[in-house]
């Protein structure tokens, strides 16, 4: 039986001078704020749609990445991963930028670049976002 998780938003007001409440049922969001300036201009009053598919983004691809290496008979000692989603009024999500440092014994640039690759397309949040661009950076750390 496929997991099922839920997240419920309330928003009040129109879209400029309103505001909105966002909830996760497992309770690791509670009643956080979100705003058209917290969405539009970058301000620390709250999260956004964008941030927390960044948070989504950035946690699948990671999984998905150790576990590539896992089965590849590498694991890793440790990734860490930055999404930035960009958005822009009037058009959307614009793209998304992963970042990946990791610290994986027995593998060289080259195959942690080609793991990374492979994460990036595979991952199920990178399939869900398909129709936005996608980039990665790789960097093996020692």
């Amino acid at each position: 039986m496929a997991v099922e998780r839920k997240a419920t938003a309330v928003w009040n007001g129109s879209l400029m001078e309103g505001s909105g409440r966002v909830s996760a049922d497992s309770g690791v969001l509670a009643d956080v704020p979100v705003t058209w300036p917290s969405r539009a201009e970058r301000t620390d009053t709250g999260t956004s749609p964008e941030e927390l598919i960044a948070a989504a983004h950035a946690t699948c691809y990671s999984m998905a990445l150790s576990h590539g290496l896992a089965q590849a008979g590498t694991p890793p000692d440790e990734v860490t991963v930055t999404a930035t989603v960009g958005f822009q009024a009037g058009e959307g999500i614009t793209g998304i930028q992963l970042d990946v440092r990791g610290r994986v014994p027995g593998v060289d640039a080259a195959g942690f670049e080609a793991a990374a690759a492979t994460a990036a397309a595979e991952c199920p949040v990178s399939t869900a976002l398909a129709a936005v661009p996608i980039s990665h950076r790789a960097a093996l750390e020692s």
